[in-house]
C-alpha cells in the first residue's frame, strides 16, 4: 500500500520550531503537491518523508510501517531532487540503474528496468550520453528515469522544475502528469508555484509557517479559499482585495469614504472586512464601480487592464480584446455568488509569496 500518513508531525532546530504539528493523509495513488511561499516548511517536511530529517514529535508512516527510525534506504521511497543530482561521470545508463546496482540487483533486471524506464521517458537515444551533453529537460527525464527503476511504493519530487526556463517548465509539467496518470504511484510534490500544484495535483495543501492553511482539490482552493492568504496565493493575476467598512451589510465604504454598492447577500454582523474579487470576475459594463485605467495588456486570447478604483490598484481580465484606452473610465460589475468575504486583515504581499507562474 501506497499510503503515506503524517501525524502531528514537528520540527524544531534548538528552540525553534518550524512545523507545529501537520497532519495529512494521502491516499494509495494520489498526487499531492505541498505548495507555499520559501521558508513554510514544505521541504523540510518532503525531507522527514525521505529520512533526510529527523522528526521532532509526532509520527510518518508508509503504508502500515512507521518509519521514524527507518534509514531513507529502506523506506522504499524515490526522491527527484532540484538539481538532478547526477553522477557527472557517468552515462545516463549508469546514471538510471545505479541504485539498483547498489542494492546488488541481476544485470539483466537492471537492464530491463533501465530500457523499461527510459521508453517511457523518451531516452532510449540518449543512454549512452554523460549529464554534460543533455539539456536540462533531459537532465531532469534522466533524475525521474532513476527513481522510476526502483519501482518505489511513494516518489517525492522537491522543486524538480524550478531550473527549467517557462517553456520547458510547462512541458515537463505535461510529463510529470502523464507519468504519474501512467505508473498511478503515490507521488508527493514540494512546489512553491502555484500553477505547478493547480496543474499536476489531485489534492493541494498550503503551508504557511509551519502549518496548514488549507488542503483540498485545486478548485476547492481557487473557489473557496479559507483565509486571505489562501485567497492571496492561489490564483494567477492574483484575487483583487478592497477593504472597508461594511454598512447596512450591503455598502462597503473605503479609507477615502468611497461607498461601493456590494449585491446583495448576507453579510450581516461583519462590520471591517476585506472583499476578494478574482480579475476574471468582474465585467465592463454600463453601470458599476468606476475605475480609471492605467495600463492595457493585451494577450490575443485575454486582456489584462490594471485600474485604479477608489484609490486601490485592481486587476481585471477580459476574455478576448477590448478597445478600452489608459486614462478611460470604465464601470466594473461583479457577480456577487463570486464575492469573497474575509475579516479585515493585512493582505499578505505577492512578493512575500513568491507566486512565479
Amino acid at each position: 500500500m501506497g499510503t503515506v500518513q503524517i501525524c502531528d508531525v514537528r520540527k524544531s532546530y534548538g528552540p525553534v520550531e518550524v512545523l507545529h504539528g501537520v497532519t495529512i493523509h494521502i491516499e494509495d495513488g494520489e498526487f499531492v503537491a505541498l505548495v507555499g511561499p520559501s521558508g513554510c516548511g514544505k521541504s523540510t517536511l518532503l525531507r522527514m518523508i525521505a529520512g533526510l530529517e529527523d522528526i521532532t514529535g509526532g509520527d510518518i508512516l508508509i503504508g502500515d510501517r512507521v518509519v521514524n527510525d527507518i534509514a531513507p534506504k529502506d523506506r522504499d521511497i524515490a526522491m527527484v531532487f532540484q538539481n538532478y543530482a547526477l553522477y557527472p561521470h557517468k552515462n545516463v545508463r549508469e546514471n538510471m540503474g545505479f541504485a539498483l546496482r547498489q542494492r546488488r540487483v541481476a544485470k539483466t533486471e537492471i537492464d530491463e528496468r533501465v530500457m523499461d524506464a527510459a521508453h517511457i521517458l523518451g531516452l532510449e537515444n540518449l543512454l549512452d550520453r554523460k549529464p554534460r551533453q543533455l539539456s536540462g529537460g533531459q537532465r531532469q527525464r534522466v533524475a525521474m528515469g532513476r527513481a522510476i527503476v526502483r519501482n518505489p511504493t511513494v516518489f517525492l519530487f522537491d522543486e524538480p522544475l524550478s531550473n527549467l526556463d517557462a517553456k520547458l517548465r510547462v512541458q515537463m509539467r505535461s510529463e510529470i502528469k502523464e507519468l504519474h496518470q501512467r505508473l498511478k504511484t503515490t507521488t508527493i510534490y514540494v512546489t512553491h508555484d502555484q500553477i505547478e500544484a493547480m496543474t499536476l495535483a489531485d489534492r493541494v495543501v498550503v503551508m504557511n509557517s509551519g502549518v496548514i492553511e488549507q488542503e483540498g482539490s485545486p478548485l476547492d482552493l481557487y473557489d473557496k479559499p479559507a483565509s486571505l492568504f489562501v485567497a492571496a496565493f492561489i490564483g494567477s493575476p492574483p484575487m483583487n482585495f478592497l477593504e472597508g467598512d461594511l454598512v447596512d451589510g450591503t455598502t462597503l465604504v473605503l479609507a477615502d469614504k468611497t461607498r461601493l454598492k456590494l449585491p446583495v447577500g448576507d453579510r450581516q454582523g461583519r462590520p471591517r472586512v476585506t472583499v476578494g474579487i478574482r480579475p476574471e470576475h468582474f465585467t465592463i459594463a454600463e453601470e458599476g464601480w468606476p475605475a480609471t485605467v492605467s495600463v492595457v495588456e493585451p494577450t490575443g486570447s485575454e486582456t489584462q487592464i490594471t485600474a485604479r478604483l477608489a484609490g486601490n490598484v485592481v486587476r481585471v481580465l477580459i476574455r478576448g480584446r477590448t478597445s478600452t484606452q489608459p486614462g478611460e473610465t470604465i464601470h466594473l460589475a461583479v457577480d456577487p455568488d463570486s464575492l469573497h468575504m474575509f475579516d479585515a486583515a493585512p493582505v499578505p504581499e505577492m512578493a512575500d509569496l513568491e507566486d512565479v507562474a
